[in-house]
């Protein structure tokens, strides 16, 4: 398969992404957009122990006291949202998470919209120009 220099043929944990979006979309179709936070995180945290998912909630990232909604599996930051409109904040609060855990892959939640439609974030690499 050819790829053109910058991996985006590579998806970083199809299966376990796939699963925790499918989670997510059930919790979204259960609730609706207009609940809040909490009770989406509350609803995924069950669904994800009835899957036999290992995850944390609300877990301190880094020495800065930033709290992530889930961390699943050791491998995915997953990050819920009730908000209007999505944008660089929250991208970059994920990013800032990936770097300070030094995992690879986050995904951004936002239930608040009638259709879900969850982002990949991928961790960023900084050069070095030294």
């Amino acid at each position: 398969m050819a790829t053109n220099g910058n991996n985006t043929d590579k998806v970083l944990y199809p299966d376990l992404s796939y699963k925790i979006v499918g989670l997510c979309f059930e919790v979204h179709n259960e609730l609706g957009q207009y609940a809040r936070e909490k009770q989406y995180a509350d609803l995924l945290e069950k669904k994800l122990k009835d899957q036999n998912l290992k995850y944390n909630r609300e877990l301190v990232i880094g020495g800065s006291g930033s709290i992530a909604d889930f961390l699943v599996e050791n491998k995915v930051v997953l990050e819920l949202k009730t908000k209007r409109l999505i944008g660089r904040p929250e991208y970059r609060q994920i990013q800032n998470y990936l770097q300070q855990s030094k995992l690879d892959l986050g995904l951004l939640i936002d239930f608040s919209d009638k259709f879900l439609r969850p982002k990949r974030i991928l961790r960023t690499t900084a050069r070095n120009y030294s």
